[in-house]
């Protein structure tokens, strides 16, 4: 199991990003959450197998239909405890 914090730039609030990343987890069964942060970018830590968290990192670099993401920086936290499901959290 690995774990990536994502910070994602660009049109990614107001356009469905966090609960299109939320579905596209947990039909890929990978843990963690997702969040808007108060300078425009959403933020995202993702667990589980290294295939299927690269998978999300493939799709979080084109977002959904609505978005733009213009840069997306990943980070390994392997040192983060384990997450169980996937949750939407509040803006920090």
């Amino acid at each position: 199991m690995i774990t990536r914090r994502l910070k994602i730039r660009g049109r990614v609030q107001g356009v469905g990003f966090r609960d299109a990343l939320c579905g596209e987890a947990l039909e890929r069964e990978v843990t963690g959450w997702v969040r808007n942060r108060t300078d425009g970018t959403v933020e995202a830590l993702v667990q589980g197998p290294a295939d299927r968290v690269a998978e999300l990192i493939v799709w979080a670099r084109r977002g959904p239909p609505a978005s733009r993401v213009d840069d997306m920086l990943v980070e390994a936290r392997d040192d983060e405890p384990a997450h169980t499901g996937f949750e939407r959290r509040p803006t920090a």
